[in-house]
């Protein structure tokens, strides 16, 4: 390089090696403006994420059976059309059986995930309350939440397909209902008290082991204090028709009954209503009204029947009663039918357990003796008790058990048993009862000694056959006299000689001479008789007088003859 070049202004000399040392302290103290972005843009990037975590809600994990419906990043979580979360994650549980979903909340809904918080899914639903969810069709199914009373935070729930019956915190009561049957009852069916619906079936489970259903209803307030400690429980189908032995009998609930089903409730009669029932009490959910009613009767004496007879048309749950009276119930027919029959009996018997409720009687469960009322039973037995079998309907043929005292079985019980029961004595009836007197009757008939009474009965007809043929004469000759013409003339001379006495009459009338004559004679006979008094009075009170002219001497001489 030539020494122009190394004066030139835009190529400055080097600077040399002891310039460069001189310089050298100067140039570090000195700090660069530029480092100041990228130091301010690291902390706004720092307050930026803190912002953003501390602005973050909590983090909650979902269980569903299926995720029909759901998508990450775009299902929402709401509560009272409020946005409070979103779906961030869906997976499959480790074990395959259900849904694992990762949701991000908004802060202001940490203090709403509490342990008794709900969640259902919202989508387009029918149900017998009409239809919901019509807003999800475009919008797209999302996630309901219901917020909870408790304190105790929790971060997993499960999500149900249906919404809950009643929202946490609700006013009312929650009971437990078991039976022992299938009954058609689901979640979100009605519980009616006469009629009116009163609460909902929240839960209903299949317990496998026990083989009986279990139920959880649900009953608002202040419906809830009809419910005591003798409430009984019963399904409703909306319509029950039965055929018994009290004849045709129709019974409708509600329309909503009538449509779903349902749980309805009620105190059977003379039975005291108790004390209000306590919350998650249980009870026994009967299949109808009947057998609610039935199970209340829970003290009694069971006795067999040992029927000869037919028990076509017997049929559990008849009534058995004591003259009108219904103090029992039939618990099973045929019962025990292989058993042993006693070695006393010939005929085959069919077994028919029934049952001697004497709480029918208005006696409560505290009062009641039961080996008090068998001892009685076993006198009455003594006495000619006996049950017999009667048609109670016509129209569709059911029996009954009827009781009766028989005097003329008096004395004559034999104490028996069937199968460890004791055995009520029995008496035919019916079709039964007049075959065994008609078999009587013959046998009378076949001791009668008949001929005899038929040797009597020929002298009878014959002596009728001579009485009648002595009648045929006799009625010959009233019918010759009656044809002679002289006794068909005699009407005639009658009717004559009536004519002539009728004038003869006539003549005797006051206005006839005849008449008056007579009148003038018997008046001279009277005045004859007068005058002959005196005379007859004397002569009857001295009949010599007719001889003697005076009867005062001594010596008095008959009177001369003129």
């Amino acid at each position: 390089m030539s020494d122009a070049d190394k004066r030139h202004p835009d190529n400055p000399p080097a600077p040399s090696s002891k310039d460069m040392h001189r310089a050298a302290p100067t140039q570090q103290k000195r700090l660069s403006p530029v480092w100041i972005v990228p130091f301010v843009a690291l902390l706004i990037g720092a307050w930026l994420v803190y912002d953003n975590y501390a602005s973050r809600g909590p983090q909650i994990a979902l269980h569903l059976p299926s995720a029909d419906g759901i998508e990450a990043g775009k299902t929402l979580i709401k509560t009272r059309n409020v946005e409070v979360g979103k779906v961030t994650s869906v997976a499959l549980s480790d074990d395959l059986s259900g849904v694992e979903i990762t949701a991000q909340m908004e802060p202001q809904a940490e203090k709403m995930l509490v342990e008794d918080t709900h969640f259902w899914v919202v989508k387009p639903r029918i149900g017998r309350e009409g239809i919901s969810g019509l807003g999800t069709v475009l919008s797209g199914a999302y996630i309901q939440l219901e917020p909870g009373q408790s304190e105790v935070d929790a971060r997993e729930f499960d999500v149900s397909d249906q919404p809950p019956v009643a929202p946490p915190g609700a006013q009312g009561l929650r009971l437990n209902l078991v039976s022992q049957v299938g009954n058609s009852l689901s979640v979100g069916d009605a519980v009616t008290f006469q009629g009116v619906s009163v609460g909902r079936v929240e839960e209903a489970d299949f317990d496998v082991s026990t083989q009986s259903m279990h139920h959880r209803i649900f009953i608002e307030s202040p419906y809830d204090t009809l419910v005591t400690e003798n409430t009984r429980f019963w399904a409703t189908s909306g319509i029950d028709v039965r055929f018994g032995s009290d004849g045709f009998q129709v019974q409708v609930e509600s329309l909503e009954a009538l449509l779903g089903g349902g749980v309805t409730f009620g105190v059977p009669d003379d039975v005291p209503a108790g004390k209000e029932a306590e919350e998650d009490a249980s009870y026994e959910l009967y299949a109808d009204e009947e057998a609610a009613r039935q199970g209340t009767f829970n003290r009694y004496l069971e006795y067999v029947l040992l029927n000869e007879d037919t028990v076509r048309g017997l049929s559990r749950g008849a009534p058995v009663e004591f003259r009108g009276v219904r103090i029992g119930t039939v618990a099973a027919v045929p019962w025990n039918f292989t058993s042993p029959q006693p070695e006393n009996r010939d005929k085959l018997a069919i077994p028919v357990l029934i049952r001697i409720e004497p709480q029918r009687l208005g006696i409560g469960a505290n009062e009641l003796d039961l080996q008090e009322w068998r001892e009685r039973f076993d006198r009455l037995f003594e006495r000619g008790l006996r049950a017999t079998l009667k048609s109670g309907s016509l129209l569709t043929g059911a029996l009954f058990v009827d009781l009766k005292i028989d005097e003329e079985l008096q004395g004559q019980y034999l104490a028996e048993t069937f199968a460890d029961r004791p055995v009520f004595p029995t008496a035919s009836a019916g079709l039964a009862q007049i075959q065994a007197q008609v078999t009587a009757l013959l046998d009378k008939l076949n001791r009668l000694e008949i001929e005899p009474i038929l040797s009597g009965l020929d002298r009878n007809l014959q002596v009728s056959e001579a009485m009648l043929t002595q009648a045929r004469s006799l009625v010959q000759s009233m019918n010759s006299l009656l044809d002679n013409p002289e006794t068909q003339g005699l009407p005639g001379n009658l009717n004559q000689t009536l004519v002539e006495l009728r004038r003869t009459l006539d003549g005797l009338s006051p206005e006839s001479s005849v008449y008056q004559d007579l009148t003038r004679t018997l008046n001279e006979v009277e005045r004859l008789v007068r005058d002959l008094q005196p005379a007859a009075r004397k002569i009857s009170d001295d009949p010599r007088a007719l001889l003697f002219d005076s009867i005062q001497t001594e010596d008095p001489i008959p009177r001369a003859p003129r």
